[in-house]
């Protein structure tokens, strides 16, 4: 039996964002699959070897919303699943956010709320975090133009206790601003992608930063004492991103997830199926040890070598 695996995984298993929900016993993983479409399922006992399991949302003629459906992210939450994801809201044009439910992780998951939240910008890459005390607080990315340049801004607000909308305004948590975040700042300023872990006291928030196309794409990272904030940038950033001579480019937008046994933790990200060509928008999934360790996380990769499988597997 083969007791390793490489990256990234998956045979022909490509799509940005990828997102893994643990639940009963077993791994779904959940992405950018199908832009026009919606989102398709794969699940695993391994986080290595995945099977497709159809679609978990797809849209219909007479959706809120239309391509492109991007993002989607899945909590379990009072013994039934919600995703999180985003479309182009016709009536508008702008990415709004939507939630959908479902009793199964797999779906298929129903619209509940689409749009969930109209703020009068475009809302992406929504992240549903609880506090210690099962506090439930929605984080994510604004995005937008101006002046000749995209941005995209971190933003957190609490959520309603039974998550059908936000509770108050929401407020500025991350922007682009540190030396690696401004590789190309007169066309894009980007801060987006963010999911959440806890552990003794502190909040470690992963973000991705730059143009998700671009070699320059990367994961850094923050902490807080709190969910929305005030939030503090590692000086070390980034923790991921490229690296040619080992075979990788943009990693980024991430998850995390723990091994079987739950002694490890493991981050789920993209890279650039073609390194040399980022452009082609083609990305494919990877997984990696991810580390706590006296108060900063650690990445052990991003690896194109073999690594054992997860603990438990």
């Amino acid at each position: 039996m083969n007791n390793s695996y490489t990256n990234p995984v998956g045979d022909d298993l490509l799509m940005g964002d990828p997102f893994v929900l643990k639940a009963e016993g077993s791994y779904y993983l959940f992405g950018t699959t199908d832009p026009d479409r919606g989102f398709r399922c794969y699940q695993s006992e391994n986080l290595r070897d995945w099977r497709e399991l159809g679609f978990a949302l797809e849209s219909g003629p007479k959706d809120w919303g239309s391509a492109p459906f991007w993002a989607p992210e899945v909590i379990t939450y009072q013994n039934r699943y919600y995703m999180t994801y985003s479309a182009q809201h016709g009536d508008t044009g702008r990415l709004l956010t939507a939630i959908a439910v479902s009793d199964r992780p797999q779906g298929p998951y129903r619209n509940w709320h689409a749009p969930w939240f109209d703020l009068g910008y475009s809302a992406i890459d929504s992240h549903i975090v609880c506090d210690t005390e099962n506090k439930p607080f929605l984080l994510f990315s604004r995005n937008g133009a101006q002046d000749g340049y995209s941005y995209g801004k971190i933003y957190g607000a609490p959520l309603k206790a039974d998550l059908s909308g936000l509770e108050s305004e929401p407020v500025l948590l991350l922007e682009a601003d540190q030396a690696w975040e401004r590789i190309a700042w007169n066309s894009n300023r980007c801060n987006e992608g963010p999911f959440v872990i806890y552990e003794d006291g502190t909040y470690y928030m992963t973000y991705s930063a730059n143009h998700t196309f671009r070699p320059g794409y990367g994961i850094g990272y923050a902490t807080a004492a709190h969910p929305l904030g005030p939030w503090t940038k590692a000086e070390e950033n980034p923790i991921a991103g490229t690296d040619l001579a080992n075979g990788y480019s943009g990693a980024g937008h991430n998850s995390i997830v723990s091994s079987p046994d739950g002694s490890e933790r493991f981050i789920v990200y993209h890279t650039h199926q073609d390194p040399a060509d980022p452009n082609n928008e083609k990305r494919s999934v990877n997984i990696d040890r991810i580390f706590v360790e006296s108060g900063r996380l650690r990445i052990e990769g991003p690896t194109r070598s073999p690594q054992a499988l997860p603990s438990g597997s």
